[in-house]
């Protein structure tokens, strides 16, 4: 259901899973139910955390010129 919810383009990573936690310094997941994971993989127990999602940054063009402000 949380995947409609916040859209279905949202692939499943241990990185933002309920059952993980992310180590500090560490490019691990500890997950309390397989143990050691890698950020990017997931399991059958992937339980979707939108407060553990960090959305990607999109770069604004920083080439614009003055024609492009003109009505």
């Amino acid at each position: 259901m949380s995947k409609n919810l916040y859209g279905g383009s949202i692939p499943p990573k241990c990185e933002y899973c309920e059952n993980g936690r992310s180590v500090s310094g560490e490019e691990i997941i500890l997950c309390i139910r397989r143990g050691v994971m890698q950020p990017d993989s997931c399991c059958k127990k992937f339980k979707y955390n939108p407060l553990k999602r960090k959305p990607e940054v999109k770069r604004l063009q920083s080439d614009f010129s003055e024609e492009d402000f003109r009505i």
